[in-house]
């Protein structure tokens, strides 16, 4: 896990002015205290989120989101499966606010 983990984070730290990867429509959460929403507005803010913030660390589709953001960033997927599949991870981790598609 540590292996995907560091390849993601420092993949977004070297493209993240090459591909900066902005979801159409941005994804609300709330991965820790109730007064603190957050807004992710692209997939290295959803990486970042997956990498540091994340309530279940050893979830499946936690690991499957960080897997379809590296895709993304190595150009191997567009962006929109990465936004799936944070969403995916989001509602699995009950952080997810509303329904967003």
């Amino acid at each position: 896990m540590f292996t995907i983990a560091h390849t993601v984070w420092n993949s977004c730290k070297q493209e993240r002015h090459v591909r900066t990867g902005h979801f159409r429509k941005p994804i609300v959460i709330q991965p820790g205290r109730i007064d603190r929403d957050r807004v992710v507005v692209s997939v290295s803010d959803a990486a970042e989120v997956l990498l540091r913030d994340w309530p279940k660390p050893t979830s499946e589709r936690r690991l499957a989101a960080i897997k379809a953001c590296l895709a993304v960033i190595r150009g191997e997927k567009p962006t929109r499966v990465a936004r799936q599949a944070f969403i995916v991870a989001a509602k699995d981790a009950k952080i997810l606010l509303n329904e967003q598609i």
